[in-house]
Order: C-alpha cells, then sequence, then structure tokens
C-alpha cells in the first residue's frame, strides 16, 4: 500500500509530539504504616517528620495512627497477610508467635533508653531480629523508647524495696505476663482495666497503678494517689516493623538507608520522652507528691529470681538473660 507525502509528515509529526511528552514517573513504593499511638506523641512525630522524609521520594509513608486502620493486636497478621506494610509493636505482640520476644517484656531485663539501644545495636538485637525473620517474616527496623514504669500509690507507707510492697494491691492490666510483672516486682496485682483505674484508686478497690509518668499526668491519677516511687521496672517500647517481602525487594543501600533513618527518628523521640519524664518529676513534686528511688538493684535481683522460678521464662533463649545484662 502506498503511503502518500502528506500522510507520512502527519505520522512522523504524531510520533515527535508524542516523544517530546513527559516520561511518566515511577510509582513511589507505597509504606502503610499503622499504631495505636496518637499523632502528636513524640514517636509518631518521629516517623512523620523524620523517618518518612529520610527515606526518600521512592517510598509513600501512610501512617494510620489511633488503631484506624487496624485495631490493637491486629496488626502483625496484617503485615503477614499483604493488608499492612509496616507497624509499630512492643514485644508482647511478636511473643505471641515468637515466645523468645517475651523476656523482652520481663521486669528489668531491659532497664533504661540507653540500655534498650545497646541491645539492638548488639549481636542480641540480631538475634531477635533472626528469629522475626525466620518465624514471623518481618523485619525488625529499629526500638522506639516509650517510657519506664513506676509505682504510684497511696498513703505514705514508704517502698524501699520488693518486700515493701507486700500486700499492696497493684492495678496491672489483664494477662498472666503483666499479671506476673506486678508479682515480680512484690505486690498483689488486681486485673483492672486502664479506664477504670482513676475510679479504683479513688474507692479503695486497688491501692496503686504502674504506668509512666506521661500517662500519669494523662489520666491524672496524681489526684488520688500520694506518692510516686521511681522503680522503673519495666520499659516500655516498640519495635517498628516491616514485611520481610516487602524489605527483601529493596537494594542494599535502599535497606540500610531505612533502617538508619529509623534509628534517627527515635534517638530524637527518645531525646523528647525523656526530657517529658524529667519535667513531670517537678510536676509532680509541685503537685505534692512523694517521689523519690527505691533500691533498684534489690527490686531487678527479686525480679529476676522470680521469672527464673516462673514457667513463664521457659521460652527464654538459653543464656539471653546474662548477656543483655552483661550491656
Amino acid at each position: 500500500m502506498l503511503i502518500t507525502r502528506r500522510k507520512f509528515l502527519a505520522g512522523s509529526a504524531a510520533a515527535l509530539a508524542i516523544g517530546a511528552l513527559p516520561l511518566p514517573a515511577f510509582a513511589a513504593t507505597r509504606l502503610r504504616f499503622a499504631d495505636v499511638t496518637t499523632a502528636d506523641a513524640p514517636r509518631s512525630l518521629a516517623l512523620v517528620d523524620i523517618f518518612a522524609k529520610e527515606i526518600g521520594p521512592e517510598f509513600e509513608f501512610q501512617p494510620y495512627f489511633n488503631s484506624t486502620l487496624f485495631k490493637q493486636g491486629t496488626e502483625l497478621v496484617a503485615v503477614q497477610r499483604g493488608n499492612l506494610e509496616m507497624a509499630m509493636l512492643p514485644p508482647s505482640d511478636f511473643a505471641k508467635q515468637a515466645p523468645e520476644f517475651d523476656i523482652l517484656g520481663a521486669a528489668y531485663v531491659v532497664r533504661d533508653a540507653a540500655h534498650l539501644t545497646a541491645i539492638f545495636d548488639s549481636d542480641i538485637g540480631e538475634d531477635f531480629r533472626k528469629i522475626a525473620r525466620e518465624k514471623l517474616g518481618v523485619e525488625i527496623l529499629a526500638p522506639a523508647y516509650y517510657g519506664a514504669r513506676h509505682v504510684n500509690l497511696k498513703g505514705d507507707r514508704k517502698i524501699m524495696k520488693p518486700e515493701d510492697l507486700a500486700g499492696v494491691k497493684l492495678r496491672m492490666p489483664g494477662g498472666e505476663s503483666w499479671q506476673f510483672l506486678g508479682q515480680a516486682i512484690g505486690a498483689n496485682p488486681i486485673a483492672m482495666d486502664y479506664a477504670e483505674t482513676y475510679t479504683g484508686l479513688q474507692t479503695g478497690a486497688i491501692d496503686a497503678q504502674d504506668n509512666p509518668l506521661p500517662n500519669n499526668k494523662l489520666m491524672k491519677f496524681h489526684e488520688v494517689t500520694d506518692q510516686i516511687v521511681l522503680t522503673g521496672h519495666n520499659i516500655g517500647f516498640g519495635l517498628l516493623l516491616i514485611s520481610s517481602k516487602v524489605f527483601d525487594g529493596l537494594s542494599k543501600e535502599a535497606q540500610q538507608t531505612m533502617r538508619n533513618a529509623a534509628s534517627k527518628g527515635f534517638a530524637w523521640s527518645t531525646q523528647e520522652y525523656l526530657k517529658q519524664e524529667a519535667d513531670l518529676v517537678g510536676f509532680f513534686k509541685d503537685q505534692g507528691l512523694d517521689i523519690y528511688q527505691p533500691d533498684v538493684a534489690a527490686f531487678r535481683a527479686y525480679a529476676q529470681e522470680a521469672y527464673l522460678k516462673s514457667p513463664l521464662s521457659a521460652s527464654w533463649p538459653d543464656g539471653m538473660l546474662e548477656r543483655i545484662n552483661a550491656l
């Protein structure tokens, strides 16, 4: 079939016009993230303001806070099913499928924010990352410190060692691990909903509760208690995870960039949490509460002995407690 000069020129012009159009941009990798906390919490700001920017435009970080996308406790399964790419979970959620993680939530195992960082910067952290990869199909990027739990109680009974908490009705969350945590510091744990704790203290149904200082202020527990014993018996933290399937699809450079971004973000949020905690000591003193530090070494020894005698430590990796303590 003959092609006329006019048709040829028209076709050539069309081809040139198409070639002049901008090429379609590559779609950014979607990273849906779910957490139970609020969007204004330091750890949330660390992700939105630091992590999301550091990982670069090739990723689209989509955060969902306040359990708006998945209910608390369901995030890990959502990641495993491919319905979510990232989440922030406490070690107790990992322990549901990998019991080895239980040790990280036991009393006085993780001692403070610096110890938490040291654990995950060491070969111990790599051991837990390996367990997460092999058993759960997720990659742990970095830990995020939330705050230390302290005992907040009524009356003027001085608490210097675990034996001083004998008979004290301490509100703890429900569940075997939480209830044993209360026993492991010498108290008589009582399961009670968080929302009922203020009334429980007010009516005498419980004598004490334990929470990080920011929670104490938020829930106004200082209005119905007289003292805060800085036991620091449990360090609240989460582990930022990403689906192994997603992570393994990245280049080594991109993987390291993501790890670095998480560490940078949480280094900032840790300092924010520590500042809040330090400021709140002064606030509670101004409110008339007695705030003091007990014999933490005595509490730690008492708690770790209790755990080692308990079936709860059966899942702990051999020698792991000694390795963590040695850091």
